[in-house]
């Protein structure tokens, strides 16, 4: 049907006296004595948009003050004071009707009361504001790379080997349960590819691949971790940028991180000024002025040997030891990011047993050149390392793992034949939104958050 969309409305003042056709679902609804009183969203602005209802003109409109129905409004535009616009109703359809048991009823929910609707809970003010947030977050990524000259490289879901060498994957097969099978090598042999198969974990590895022909590629799209951790900051299928630089060496990488972080920042201030205020009123004070502190200062670059001797001095307790060598916890990165610097931070050169197979070793023998951005209120986003170019050290560290050499048989021709210093980084998709949003729990930006123990 024929209908001009909110945004529009609002965007442009040659409707303010116009008749138009609207659409869109009931949020809320007023009574009074002579009027009644209608906001309607249709999906494509942030802002309501007001109906007003002359009953004197308009005498069955009882069915569209349902909450959550949709309707379609015909009536003249004009200007509202404390909202811009409103709209005059001539006339008013219910398009669908909503019973009394609509879940989503005017009292202010709870976000975990939220998700057990996740079909509903996108109609919520929070959620409103957090998809079009992340949908101008992911025009911004692409937006970046695409106007640098990256080649935008669409890696497999279904992959054969484990990127991070952590065992931690999904297995994508079409067999049932076999008694009759002696050992795995022969279950997998009558599957579908013949082997193993896994859903991937991260694009990197053909990344790798591209980036030798490309020079500058990235990738966007889904990662999959069965890690069995229950926390605000984890999900078992997630969205992952992970750019792969040649000729790069960590430095150069770092300096590429910080500007993209900086941009998509930007990016996301100019185009969502409504959505962040509404997220710095009901969820994080002083979001918006962290933000644009964010892109206007310097990251902090950080040894990872200075970082663990700043947690040792801290004048506090942790609940994980912080010895030269173990991985920082959530708690550590917090700690440095939001009490010491007070911005985020570059961990660098952190102990090679605790790092991926890939990452480049460094001349003392103990570290690699890989680096971690934490951030305030998150932790980590992003993984960043200069990936390991010489073919002998690249062997050795994967036998060290116990690596299978033949599952990555490509990965390594790549170091025989015009190897090069190259770089790459992955950013979780959601931890940036997170940040950019003050929303706590990765759950909350997820259409459909996939969890331990849950799937809907």
């Amino acid at each position: 049907m024929k209908h001009i969309d909110i945004r529009e409305i609002y965007s442009n003042s040659f409707y303010i006296g116009k008749t138009v056709t609207v659409c869109g679902w009931v949020r809320t609804s007023r009574d009074s004595k002579n009027v009644a009183f209608l906001e309607i969203n249709d999906g494509t602005s942030f802002k309501h948009l007001q109906v007003v209802i002359d009953k004197e003109n308009i005498a069955d409109f009882d069915n569209a003050m349902k909450l959550g129905c949709s309707v379609k409004v015909i009536g003249q535009i004009v200007e509202n004071p404390n909202n811009g616009v409103e709209i005059n109703a001539t006339g008013i359809t219910v398009l669908g009707e909503s019973p009394a048991d609509y879940p989503l009823q005017k009292k202010r929910h709870t976000l975990e009361f939220l998700r057990t609707m996740p079909h509903l809970r996108v109609r919520t003010n929070t959620f409103n504001a957090v998809f079009r947030v992340r949908s101008v977050l992911a025009s911004a990524i692409h937006n970046y790379f695409q106007s640098r000259g990256y080649v935008y490289v669409n890696t497999p879901i279904i992959t054969g080997s484990d990127a991070e060498g952590a065992g931690e994957v999904f297995r994508v097969t079409t067999q049932g349960f076999d008694h009759g099978c002696k050992t795995e090598e022969e279950y997998y042999a009558n599957d579908f590819f013949g082997r193993k198969a896994g859903l991937s974990v991260s694009g990197q590895l053909e990344g790798e691949v591209a980036a030798m022909a490309f020079g500058k590629i990235y990738t966007f799209g889904p990662s999959f971790r069965a890690e069995n951790s229950n926390t605000p900051r984890h999900l078992a299928e997630f969205w992952h940028i992970e750019p792969e630089v040649a000729f790069a060496e960590l430095p150069d990488i770092i300096d590429i991180a910080e500007d993209m972080i900086k941009t998509i920042i930007s990016d996301v201030l100019a185009k969502c000024p409504d959505e962040l205020a509404f997220f710095e009123k009901h969820f994080e004070p002083g979001l918006v002025d962290k933000l644009r502190t964010i892109i206007s200062h310097s990251f902090e670059i950080l040894e990872y040997t200075k970082a663990i001797e700043i947690l040792k001095q801290a004048d506090r307790e942790f609940n994980y030891p912080c010895d030269w060598g173990c991985d920082l916890q959530t708690e550590h990165e917090r700690y440095i990011t939001e009490e010491v610097f007070k911005k985020p931070v570059f961990v660098i050169n952190y102990p090679k047993d605790i790092k991926a197979f890939y990452m480049k070793q460094n001349p003392d023998g103990k570290t690699v050149a890989a680096t971690d951005l934490l951030v305030p209120g998150v932790g980590e986003i992003i993984g960043c390392s200069e990936r390991e170019a010489d073919y002998d050290k690249l062997i050795a560290a994967m036998n060290a793992r116990g690596m299978k050499l033949d599952d990555y048989k490509d990965y390594l021709d790549l170091r025989k034949f015009g190897s090069v210093p190259h770089s790459g980084f992955g950013l979780g998709f959601e931890r940036i939104l997170m940040y950019i949003t003050g929303m706590s729990n990765i759950r909350d930006i997820c259409l459909y958050p996939r969890t331990v123990g849950s799937i809907r």
